[in-house]
């Protein structure tokens, strides 16, 4: 239906996640009725993605430098890590403002035999015993796989006596309690805060 140069472009968009055939033509569509200028600048900056990207040095979080922003803010409280399986979970926790120390990305699970030896937990180990941390905050997911990521950093962590903290989980706000599973009452129930 489409020419061959176009199907290529929408199959390269609908491989990417959240992103399925329908969508990805509607996208494709778009960009061809892009003026020339702002769809040069779009396709450079997507060549040059790779060159200027990259994992900041101490966190591993995205950079355009050796450090990213949050690693290079002098402001942000220095004695606290807080631990995430991806960039993305980076962001969604700044959203909040409250979260004022750094971060460490592990690049992913425990359970994730291919990335096993890509995670960056002997970058995390090193980065405690070499600088003053006074507690690290572990939120990873609440799955499977992030419970037992959590559980194995907390183990690796408890020799060198720093202060280790889980993401608390509960009910969402505005969500009914007769709907809610067991393990998301538990842990509402573990997790509360006096009032």
């Amino acid at each position: 239906m489409f020419p061959k140069s176009f199907q290529k472009l929408i199959d390269h968009f609908a491989s990417l996640p959240s992103i399925g055939p329908r969508l990805a033509e509607r996208l494709v569509l778009y960009l061809w009725k892009y003026d020339q200028a702002r769809l040069d600048d779009f396709s450079e900056t997507l060549q040059n993605l790779k060159k200027n990207i990259h994992y900041c040095k101490q966190c591993f979080n995205i950079s355009e430098n050796g450090l990213c922003a949050i690693c290079a803010d002098a402001k942000r409280d220095q004695k606290t890590i807080c631990v995430v399986e991806e960039p993305l979970d980076i962001i969604a926790i700044e959203k909040t403002r409250r979260m004022r120390g750094l971060y460490h990305v592990l690049g992913g699970t425990i359970n994730m035999p291919e990335k096993q030896n890509e995670l960056k937990i002997k970058e995390l180990l090193a980065r405690l015993k070499n600088k003053d941390i006074s507690e690290v905050i572990i939120a990873t997911n609440p799955t499977t796989e992030g419970e037992a990521t959590a559980l194995y950093i907390a183990r690796l962590i408890k020799p060198l006596n720093i202060k280790t903290t889980r993401l608390a989980r509960g009910l969402p706000t505005g969500g009914d309690i007769e709907y809610a599973d067991e393990a998301t009452l538990s842990g509402a129930i573990e997790g509360r805060k006096e009032i």
